[in-house]
Formats: structure tokens, sequence, C-alpha cells
């Protein structure tokens, strides 16, 4: 007779092989589940800490919390986030933007008032610890096939030399075919220039005056007032401003070569302001000569600084017409001449040239401007640096002047290919400027191919870096979540504890004087990894405590009372105990960084001596190597672990008597 199971069997087979389905069937996350929490006791553990460093969130008020697009670190020790509109077209329609000042010592947050849209602006430290803010958006782009009416630039010109000329947003320009154009801005148009020439006979005898007048020229962007094809043009014509009469109507009108409904890029402003971080508000100075987005500030040896490129008030890239503030005056004066696409990545360099690493951030055509080289601006000279790996590569790369300045090696890391490419590259190289013809070498590869990066020099002369995506703002889901470090002297990496937020393009990282890395921004295109759910703005504040944090607190180095300038010999005198133990000092530029370019910091080795009870730096003299400006003094041990910094000022160096008349 054949067995047959009973019921009550059935019943216990089935239940057992309903628990060990479910189980393979949750097994995926089970195991991640367990793998999770593995990691999470991992990373909390002592020895993991001091060999790879930790993270941690910064509790950020729900109020407090803006698109950040640029950080600048300020001599209070305080971070000065900026976002403007915040690539926010509804905030900027309504005229909203927004600054935050946050106090990483206090964990405090501030809302400061923020007159002009400095989204996407350039940023400068200026030598009395303000803050240089230029730049900014004028109008958000609109993108090919929104474009419902034509538009582009209208030269505005003015035959009269005896008046000014000021027309209103909203003026409005009439085509000889009766078409009209309104301004989107308001513009001015000096007087036209008046030259008088004289002449003589052939007796020698002087001829009556004659003179020459040339008509002065403004530019705005204008709109057709009717959507549809009427408004498109491809010649040249001269335009009449409606509501001008008289001699006014027959000495100001406007010339347009092509008005069309291609795609409008964002537009820049002229504005430029200097953030004050005692009394903590911008305070308006004389504006640029031209509009300007996406554009890089760079500070020079005497304190002024050199603003180049970015788009100008029609949307195209500045062709090239730069210029320079000075602090002094408040005002800005014509520079040296010479076309980069936006945000260029530009270093000073020991003896007064600029080194362009063909780091930049995208608007501009692929085959102009892109090309590494050393800028004299005194000379307006460019000798291309040759040798880079992936040259097609640099958009959206990172850039440094490696550690320490002396050294003059300057390091790209990463980038992607131009607009919206999909590429990017795990290359690094280095060029050693001290060498009679500087070219790139190849550096270590990342571990990835990386755009967006974010580099940040420590005060043990490593650099950490984070973050950034294998593809064009995050697509794909394709943020890395890695983090490492680069060691000069030894030209490798060796690994760090991974950030637990996403960072690609419009986040920015920089040094705290704590010794702390705090992380900012992050504006992804997506959410998901089928590009099918839009991207939000990321808000959350991370930072990065180096391995040096992890040591034990009691042996860690510190400096006690000193000054907060270097006196006339560049020295400077702090009280400090177990004085044998520290062996380095050096001097480091807080940062102002966004879009991945970060032109300011940078770390110079210092003279050291020690008595029983306190410490003496000294300050190499050439301002080439330590612009003027306030600066973090650290002093570290023999292992790298540094004190927490010091605040102090190096002053520009003074201008000869004939010199400050001018």
């Amino acid at each position: 007779m054949a067995y047959r199971p009973s019921k009550k069997f059935k019943k216990t087979v089935l239940g057992v092989g309903a628990v060990v389905l479910l189980a393979g069937l949750n097994a995926p996350a089970a195991f991640s589940f367990a793998e999770d929490r593995y990691h999470a006791y991992k990373i909390a553990q002592p020895g993991y800490k001091a060999q790879y460093g930790s993270w941690g969130l910064v509790a950020l008020p729900e109020d407090q919390r803006i698109n950040a697009m640029h950080a600048a670190l300020l001599h209070t020790g305080k971070v000065l986030l900026i976002a403007g509109s915040g690539n926010d077209q509804k905030k900027f329609d309504k005229g909203t933007f927004d600054t935050v000042l946050w106090d990483p010592a206090k964990n405090t947050f501030k809302r400061i008032p923020t007159p002009e849209d400095f989204f996407c602006a350039g940023h400068s430290q200026l030598p009395d610890g303000r803050l240089l803010v230029a730049g900014g958006t004028a109008r958000y782009e609109v993108l090919d096939g929104k474009v419902t009416r034509a538009g582009g630039g209208m030269r505005v010109k003015n035959e009269s030399p005896d008046k000014t000329v000021t027309l209103r947003k909203g003026t409005r320009f009439r085509s000889p075919s009766g078409v009209e154009y309104e301004s989107k801005f308001d513009v001015t148009v000096p007087k036209a220039k008046r030259e008088f020439l004289i002449s003589y006979a052939k007796s020698g005898r002087m001829l009556p005056w004659k003179t020459k007048v040339t008509a002065a020229e403004a530019r705005v962007f204008v709109e057709a007032v009717q959507e549809g094809p009427q408004g498109l043009t491809t010649e040249a014509a001269q335009y009449e401003v409606i509501g001008l009469k008289g001699k006014d109507a027959d000495n100001v009108y406007g010339l347009a070569e092509r008005l069309s409904t291609a795609k409008q890029d964002f537009q820049g402003i002229k504005a430029a302001y200097e953030f004050d971080p005692k009394a903590e508000k911008y305070i308006p100075v004389a504006p640029m000569k031209d509009a300007r987005w996406y554009p890089t500030l760079v500070t020079l040896q005497d304190g002024r600084v050199l603003a180049v490129s970015g788009l100008n008030d029609v949307g195209d890239v500045v062709p090239g017409d730069n210029e320079i503030y000075d602090p002094r005056t408040k005002k800005w004066t014509k520079g040296p001449f010479r076309y980069f696409p936006t945000y260029p990545a530009l270093f000073l360099t020991k003896g007064g040239k600029l080194l362009y690493t063909g780091s930049n951030a995208g608007y501009g055509p692929a085959e102009k401007g892109r090309a590494p080289g050393l800028w004299d601006p005194r000379t307006n000279t460019f000798e291309p640096v040759k040798g880079l790996t992936d040259p097609d590569q640099l958009e959206t790369s990172a850039s440094l002047l490696l550690p320490p300045a002396q050294d003059q090696k300057v390091m790209v890391l990463g980038g992607g290919g131009v607009g919206e490419s999909p590429k990017s590259t795990a290359r690094t190289a280095i060029v050693d400027l001290k060498t009679a013809t500087p070219a790139w070498r190849e550096g270590p590869r990342l571990p990835q191919g990386t755009r967006y990066l974010s580099s940040v020099i420590l005060p043990d002369d490593s650099v950490f870096t984070t973050g950034g995506a294998r593809d064009y703002r995050g697509r794909g889901a394709s943020d890395i979540h890695k983090a490492q470090f680069y060691w000069p002297r030894a030209g490798r990496f060796t690994a760090a504890a991974a950030p637990a937020v996403g960072r690609n393009y419009h986040s920015e990282a920089l040094l705290l004087p704590d010794g702390r890395v705090a992380t900012f921004g992050s504006d992804p295109l997506f959410a998901d990894k089928d590009n099918t759910k839009l991207g939000r703005f990321e808000h959350r504040l991370e930072v990065y405590s180096p391995p040096y944090l992890h040591r034990d607190p009691a042996l860690r180095p510190a400096l006690g009372a000193g000054p907060d300038e270097v006196d006339q010999n560049g020295r400077a005198t702090f009280r400090a105990k177990d004085t044998d133990r520290i062996v380095r000092a050096r001097l480091m530029r807080p940062s102002a960084v966004t879009h991945t370019t970060d032109v300011e910091q940078r770390s110079i080795e210092l003279g050291l001596s020690r008595t029983a009870d306190s410490v003496t730096v000294d300050v190499p003299s050439d301002p080439t190597l330590v612009p003027p400006g306030w600066y973090m003094l650290f002093v570290t041990d023999v292992d790298g672990t540094p004190s927490e910094a010091k605040w102090i000022q190096v002053r520009a160096p003074k201008k000869p008597a004939a010199e400050d008349e001018d």
C-alpha cells in the first residue's frame, strides 16, 4: 500500500516551504540591511576614524536652507553661502535673492539681505578681509523651441557730443518695416566723442577749426513686442527709438544685425559689491564696464582683482574685455584683452604670471580658449603649456596650486566633455612651473572618471578630494560617493571615508579654521537612475573630520596669544606650550569657491623658530607667492596634526607715491 502523508504533515511542509521561500525572496533586502548596519558599525570605530576620518551632517534649520551656489570663508571664521535666485526662475521673477551666513563654531545661521541676483557671480578675497562679489544674473535662459519672440542684442548709438542718453527698460525700437522691439533693461549711452581737427594751408596759415564727432555706443537686449515669425531678422538695419523727438530722434538710434528665436542664454549684470564681514552686509561699489555671468575673479599680487570672462548682457561670452578692480578706489579699469570660456581657473604664480589650467565651467565654443598656458597680464603674452592627456575633457575639472605654494606645482583632476557630454576622465596631471619649459605630466588616476570634483588643501599638506559625478549633472544616478587624499610629496592617493551625500553641479567644499572640511550644494538634473524624476537641489550640509582630528586631543598643537598681522619684517610671535612638538607652520588663504572653481586657496610654507614658550613664524615677502589679505595660520606636529587656526593679516605692499597719484 502506497504511503500518503497526513494532512498535518502537508501543512507543516507547506508552512516550512513558505518560510524558506519568503526568506529567499527577502534575502537581498535582509543582506543589504545587515550590510548597512555593519558599515555603520565599522565607520563608527575609533580605529577606522583614525585611518579614514569621519563625516557628520550639520543640523540646518528649515528656514535657513538655500540653494548654496557659492561659498566663501571670511576672516571672522564664518562662511558666506550665496544663492541669489538659486537657479530657480520663480525666485528670480519675484526678485527674491538669498544669502546665509553660517558660523561653524556656534553652528548658527543668519539671513543676509541680498541686493542683486548673485546667482553665478564671481568673488575674490580683498586685502582688508572683505569679499568682492561681482556679476550675476540679469535674465534666465530660454531653451530652443521655447522662444516665442525674436530677440537679440541691439547696439544703441548716440551721436550727440553734448548729452548722455538713458533709455529705460521697455523702450521700443521700430524697424524700417515697422516691426517693434522692446528693451528688457535700462541702457545708458555716453556722449559722442568730439575731436577738434587742425589743418594748415600751403602758406602755413592755420585754417578754421573743424570738428569730428564719433558716435558713442551701448548694448541692450531687445525682444519683439509681438510673438511669431514677423520679428525674425537676418540683415543689418537701423532702428528708430520710439518716443524721441527733434535732435534726440536724429542722434539716438539702434543697430541690429540678427534677431532670432534661437536659444537665448543667461545674461549677466554689471553690479559689484563688497561684503563686509564685520558689519555683515553687502556694500555697493562701482559696477563693472561689462556685464558678467560665470566670471572668474582672481587676486593679483598688489591686491587688485582681475575679472575675466562671463556671459554679457546679451548672453554672449565676453570676447576678451577683462577689467581690474582697485579696492582702494572702489573702481574698475580696463584690463588686458584675452578670451577665456566661462569660470576659467587662473592661478597667480611666482613672478606674477597667471597659469590657466584649462579648467572651466562650460560656456564658449569647444575649439576656442580651452588650451592651458601661462598668461602675463602685464605684457598680455600667452605661452601654451602642453602635454595634457584628455584635453577635450577639462570642463568641470578641478584645479589647484599644490601645497606648499613654494613648489610651484599645479594639478588638474578629472573633468568632462564640453556641454552636456557624457564623457568624464579619471586623469590627473601636474605641471612644475619651476622647469625651463613647463609641461604637464601624468599624475595618479582617480578611481573613476569624475567631473565636479571638489579639492581642498589641508594643513598637513595633503589634498582632500571628494564627490563629483561620472555624467553631466549626475545623470543616471552617477554621483560618486567616494573621497580620497592626494599626497604631493609621495605622488599618490589614499582612501578617505566616503560621504553620505552626493555632490555634482553647483556644489562646493572648503577648509574651516578648526581643520574640518565643509561641503555644500548639488544640483542634479534627475533624481533616479532612469532619468525620469526631476532632481532637487541638495540642502544638506556635510562636514568631514580628517584623521588628524581623531588623534589624542591633548597632544594637538595649540597657539596662544599673538598679533593679528605680521610685522614689517614679515614675522609674528605666538605664545605656545610644548613647542618642541611643533615642527611646521602653514599660512592658508581662505577659499571663495563656486562651480568647482577655487583660485583663492593656497598654502604657504613658513619659516619657524621656537623658544620654550613661544613660536615665531616668518612669512615670505614675495606678494606673488603671498597675495595681500587675511590668512589662517596653522602649526603642525611631526604627524601633521594641526592646531586650530589663528587669523593673521598680510598687508599689500606700499605703492610708490607717483603711482598713488595716478
